[in-house]
């Protein structure tokens, strides 16, 4: 059980990486389209591979959490447990820190692209906006028991 947990973490994750790809190469067409210059360097390239590889284990530990307590990782409805181990001690939202934050802006530095710097801002923002809805489905759901939570462990980092 606990391999095969960890295979649908890593596999569910890779689709991740691939969409902050293709973020950063929708934000190189924009860059060609408005003549804007990368930002290319052995520092940046570093820093987003840094970036991408930390993305990556922090969702495959966050996943693999997850699949451990029989929970989904996408679902339209609200969960039914609540965790606070493993990466969950330390953000109350480790899925959303390691993919909109360390994936998809370590893939815009690994390609030098800053209007895929502005995509990912956009989506950074947009993913906030969802998780304050899904923190009132859980204050609803969970009561004092997220409260508490709340209080101790902070939304981003």
């Amino acid at each position: 059980m606990m391999l095969r947990n960890l295979l649908k973490s890593l596999l569910h994750n890779i689709g991740v990486i691939i969409v902050g790809l293709i973020i950063v190469f929708l934000g190189t067409k924009l860059d060609f389209l408005f003549g804007i210059s990368n930002f290319r360097s052995p520092l940046a390239t570093s820093a987003g591979l840094l970036s991408l590889t930390v993305g990556f284990l922090l969702r495959v530990w966050a996943t693999f959490h997850f699949y451990q307590h029989k929970m989904k990782v996408i679902s339209l409805a609200p969960q039914n447990k609540l965790i606070t181990s493993g990466p969950y001690r330390f953000s109350r939202n480790p899925l959303y820190l390691g993919g909109n934050v360390f994936i998809f802006f370590g893939a815009t530095l690994l390609f030098g692209s800053p209007s895929g710097i502005f995509i990912t801002a956009i989506t950074f923002f947009l993913t906030d906006f969802m998780i304050r809805k899904e923190e009132k489905q859980l204050e609803r759901k969970f009561g004092k028991k997220w409260l508490s939570y709340k209080k101790q462990v902070r939304r981003w980092l």
